[in-house]
């Protein structure tokens, strides 16, 4: 009978070398992860501005020879004889690369950023902003991001760049000013929920309960850096459990966001809850790495002038901003004006009780 052989247990020296190896190894795989895509984000740049000169060269001779739109069918079958494995060349798509050379007469504006985001981001760009700086803004967060192109869409359609920054806040008071300016860029106002459907929520609970059930769409419109903790989280306070609505970790501001749900009108003892709050997750949850805790109270009214009186000589950095359904807004004013409230709602079911 044969004796079993055991492994021959390494030496050191075999130990630190399938140490160095592993490290080498995970070195050369990154080199090639950087390389591809390098690789890929070239080709997105060349396929670009190919588009780009394309469009320009089809516009100039629109202007120049009066050439009319069956030109472009006639381009688009030649193009597609000449090089049928190359994708792109459709009459449809040619005339998005005449609209995209129109909107954007200077080629070194489309070197950087537009050439780093993809075509159809491009598109939607086109279609739905409508100024030249509205789109270079949405073309960087673009790239920022890293959205795709339908959360592209989503956030032009939603107008983000008129609402980020535009919360409330006391910052400047309560943080450096470095974390300051990155904070008041994170937060803005409105809010919108459209993605909670029609039903207005009536209670803090019911809100809550709804954002959690659609806690990918709240990240989103959060924005970036959000990371979910808990809901309800307790914080014990003398001999008393206090629970904070949702909690958050920023990745970027490095610390806690206690957010907390009002379904009406903003109350100035609001803030000295939150502020309670604050200081109370500074004590029992925050690391010594941590920074100070943030407040972000979402109400559904608030008048301007009493945030801002109920703010002041706060010590906590909190911001306060209204949150809102997102559905109306898609409608035209003359429709918005003709639909009842929710008030004339109730008051018609109450006739008929």
């Amino acid at each position: 009978m044969l004796a079993t052989r055991h492994p021959k247990p390494m030496g050191k020296q075999e130990e630190t070398g399938v140490a160095e190896y592993a490290g080498f190894l995970q070195e050369v795989k990154q080199r090639i992860a950087q390389e591809r895509m390098r690789v890929v984000l070239s080709a997105n740049a060349a396929m670009v501005l190919l588009y780009w000169d394309l469009g320009r060269v089809i516009l100039q001779r629109q202007e120049r020879e009066g050439w009319g739109a069956k030109v472009i069918d006639r381009l688009s079958q030649d193009l597609r004889s000449t090089f049928p494995e190359m994708t792109g060349l459709s009459a449809r798509n040619l005339k998005y690369m005449r609209q995209f050379a129109a909107a954007w007469p200077k080629r070194e504006i489309v070197q950087e950023p537009l050439a780093q985001i993809p075509w159809y981001h491009n598109l939607a760009l086109l279609e739905k902003a409508d100024t030249p700086e509205t789109r270079l803004w949405y073309a960087e967060k673009a790239i920022e991001q890293g959205w795709s192109r339908n959360i592209l869409a989503t956030q032009i359609e939603s107008r983000l760049h008129e609402r980020e920054g535009q919360a409330q806040h006391n910052f400047p008071a309560t943080l450096p000013p470095t974390d300051s300016d990155l904070a008041a860029q994170v937060f803005k106002d409105p809010y919108l929920f459209d993605f909670l459907g029609t039903d207005l929520p009536r209670r803090e609970a019911e809100l809550e309960q709804k954002l959690i059930d659609h806690i990918q769409r709240f990240l989103l419109e959060l924005g970036q850096g959000f990371a979910f903790v808990g809901r309800q989280v307790p914080l014990e306070v003398g001999t008393r459990e206090f629970r904070v609505d949702l909690l958050f970790y920023h990745l970027t501001l490095r610390c806690y966001v206690v957010i907390e749900l009002k379904a009406g009108r903003f109350e100035p003892e609001f803030i000295g809850k939150l502020n309670m709050y604050l200081h109370a997750a500074d004590d029992l949850l925050c690391h010594s790495s941590d920074k100070p805790s943030i407040g972000l109270l979402l109400v559904k009214e608030k008048d301007h002038l009493v945030v801002e009186y109920a703010l002041a000589g706060t010590r906590k950095p909190v911001g306060v901003a209204q949150w809102e359904l997102g559905i109306a807004q898609s409608l035209p004013e003359e429709l918005q004006a003709s639909l009842p409230t929710v008030e004339e709602i109730e008051r018609e079911l109450g006739k008929g009780e």
